[in-house]
């Protein structure tokens, strides 16, 4: 089956073609990340505008790359939530209107199931059961996962997400839109032992995560070290260091409690933050103490992307779902309520 992907629920605009027999085909990408970083973050408005000017384009884009045309697609999947309302709706219109052109089947996509199953795009794929940790801008869970479509919800933020809360540093440091990976890179300069950041919520029991109070320790650090209205550059990268530090062992912390709890010996980490380096190198020294073992997509697929929209898609259309002529787009949409797919369907 050849599964067309279209993922449009932020500021990324992704296209692929995944085949159930040969794997990914094509795959496409334009990212708004220049035009949003002037204002300082995502303006839906003018997000949704861009993925109407991208789009198509990029649509016609792919199937050249797949060598294919319209009729030789068995269906098309979009992301029909959760995400922006006005950016869903152009991916999800788009998806539904050329599905109904084409005669073949569409299926809306739940944007997190996408990251989710995105580790399974590698040539050495993850088996059920898992738990998940998905770290992104708007999330971060950890879910214990039997199945396509089982999935059990142990833990979740309180409040900001870790990917939120690495922006939100980076701003109070003075850097652009998106800040996690310049925080990332800064870090690297920096002294980890100069300064010690709180774990937030490890000191208790539970899988929940809270971030905001991190944000506040890590304003009054940058205050505190102001000399003229200015923090020199060294202890910019100190302060990256101690903060990116912070979130990661607060994530390691929970994922190797979320093993201990589930007895499950594979972890799998998905979403734009996954992609962190220091969260995979310590991640790995926690599977490694629980005889355990830790998977994750390639950078490119950890971020939106059309590719992973394609893959749960094409699972779900293989089990025989598809979604209605009603167009679908669901700024929220818990993922625990996703049907189940059963296995060997």
């Amino acid at each position: 089956m050849k599964v067309l992907g279209i993922e449009t629920s932020c500021d990324e605009t992704g296209v692929a073609i995944y085949d159930s027999e040969h794997g990914l085909l094509a795959d496409t990408l334009y990212s708004q990340v220049k035009m949003h970083a002037e204002y300082g973050g995502v303006v839906p408005e003018l997000a949704s505008r861009d993925h109407v000017r991208k789009l198509l384009p990029l649509i016609r884009e792919t199937l050249a790359q797949a060598d294919l045309q319209g009729s030789d697609l068995d269906a098309v999947a979009y992301t029909a939530g959760p995400g922006l309302v006005g950016a869903l709706m152009v991916g999800a219109s788009t998806g539904r209107s050329l599905a109904m052109a084409w005669d073949i089947p569409a299926i809306g996509v739940h944007h997190m199931e996408g990251h989710l199953l995105a580790p399974m795009l590698e040539d050495e794929p993850p088996a059920f059961p898992f738990v998940a940790l998905l770290v992104s801008g708007g999330h971060t869970q950890l879910v214990k996962v039997t199945g396509i479509g089982a999935y059990e919800l142990l833990g979740e933020s309180l409040d900001d997400a870790a990917g939120e809360a690495f922006d939100k540093a980076a701003k109070m440091l003075g850097m652009d839109y998106p800040g996690g990976p310049l925080i990332a890179k800064l870090a690297e300069q920096g002294d980890r032992s100069r300064f010690r950041f709180p774990r937030p919520m490890t000191d208790r029991p539970g899988l929940d995560f809270s971030f905001s109070g991190l944000k506040t320790f890590t304003l009054n650090t940058i205050t505190a070290h102001r000399v003229d209205g200015v923090v020199d550059a060294q202890t910019q990268a100190d302060i990256a260091a101690a903060f990116e530090e912070a979130v990661v062992e607060t994530l390691a912390i929970k994922c190797r409690r979320a093993l201990q709890a589930t007895g499950l010996k594979q972890l799998i980490i998905a979403g734009g933050v996954s992609a962190n380096q220091r969260l995979r190198e310590r991640l790995a020294e926690v599977v490694k103490k629980e005889r355990s073992a830790l998977f994750y997509a390639r950078p490119r697929f950890c971020t939106d992307n059309g590719a992973m929209i394609a893959f749960a898609g094409c699972q779900r259309l293989l089990a025989g779902q598809e979604s209605d002529l009603v167009i679908e787009a669901k700024p929220r949409w818990p993922m625990d309520i996703l049907a189940k797919v059963e296995q060997g369907a």
